[in-house]
């Protein structure tokens, strides 16, 4: 078994995409921890996968720090954190109608949770010589999916995973991204395939991507991808953004610094406004 000895956490292992990898990381020898905002949902999906499960939100610092304390105190180590909680955008959602409270909630659910997760658990992970990090973002925060608190969010959890895998590089921790397709509670109904059909007719999704948006696989086609990652198979993996949809496996590379001109600030007067315009509009 690929994980045997390992202690890892799954941020919301109750159900989709968090189950089935918390179910997969069990199989491969790992003890494994949930978390879930529900206390039933929570106890039941921990009976299911490993006897230990958490309730309550991570973004809140108190219940990360029990989360990840938990973990310690029962296995004495944390191995693996994996962050698979979300929650969907109000449907209609945009910058035109979204409330600052409904913003700061999506954060809280994406962002905030990956950060104090993370806070908790690298401390520890660095103490014991390393650990994998794996944090859930979206396809949605290249802005093509709508809303405004979910792509935000999304797209912090890619840059603070970053971060992560640059600072703890040298002890030993690394931290990757997965953008994952799958069916889940997010991704179904007639709420979700409205907004899909809207994304389409407003060009913002092309057909083929509509369509793979609303016929995804089930979570179990996902789990791999982060079973993988946690492993010792990708102990040089890190710092990556990929995605995981199906039977598609791909990756967002990092982005380059692309030149467009260049003057020698010391020798010359700035760019005037028309100058900008001409090196970038043509």
């Amino acid at each position: 078994m690929l994980l045997a000895g390992r202690a890892a956490v799954v941020v919301g292992g109750t159900r989709g995409i968090g189950l089935a990898v918390a179910e997969l990381l069990a199989t491969e020898g790992a003890s494994v921890v949930l978390n879930g905002r529900d206390a039933d949902a929570t106890e039941a999906a921990a009976q299911r996968v490993s006897g230990l499960g958490i309730a309550g939100s991570p973004s809140d610092p108190a219940v990360a720090d029990e989360l990840i304390d938990a973990c310690v105190a029962a296995h004495g180590r944390i191995d693996i954190l994996v962050n698979c909680a979300g929650t969907a955008e109000p449907a209609g959602s945009s910058i035109l109608n979204v409330t600052s409270a409904q913003f700061r909630e999506l954060l809280d659910a994406h962002l905030l949770t990956a950060f104090e997760t993370c806070r908790a658990a690298a401390p520890h992970m660095v103490r014991h010589g390393g650990g994998a990090i794996v944090n859930t973002s979206s396809f949605a925060f290249l802005g093509d999916y709508g809303g405004t608190g979910y792509p935000a969010g999304k797209g912090g959890v890619n840059g603070l995973t970053l971060a992560i895998a640059a600072e703890l590089k040298e002890h030993g921790v690394r931290a990757n991204v997965v953008c994952p397709g799958a069916r889940t509670r997010l991704s179904e109904g007639a709420d979700y395939e409205r907004h899909i059909a809207e994304l389409n007719r407003r060009g913002l999704l092309d057909d083929l991507s509509a369509q793979g948006a609303l016929d995804a696989a089930p979570p179990r086609y996902v789990a791999p991808t982060y079973g993988y990652l946690v492993s010792d198979l990708a102990k040089d993996v890190s710092g990556r953004i990929f995605i995981a949809a199906g039977g598609f496996i791909g990756e967002f590379a990092r982005p380059e610094t692309g030149f467009i001109a260049y003057r020698d600030h010391k020798d010359t007067t700035p760019y005037t406004i028309d100058d900008v315009q001409r090196l970038i509009g043509g």
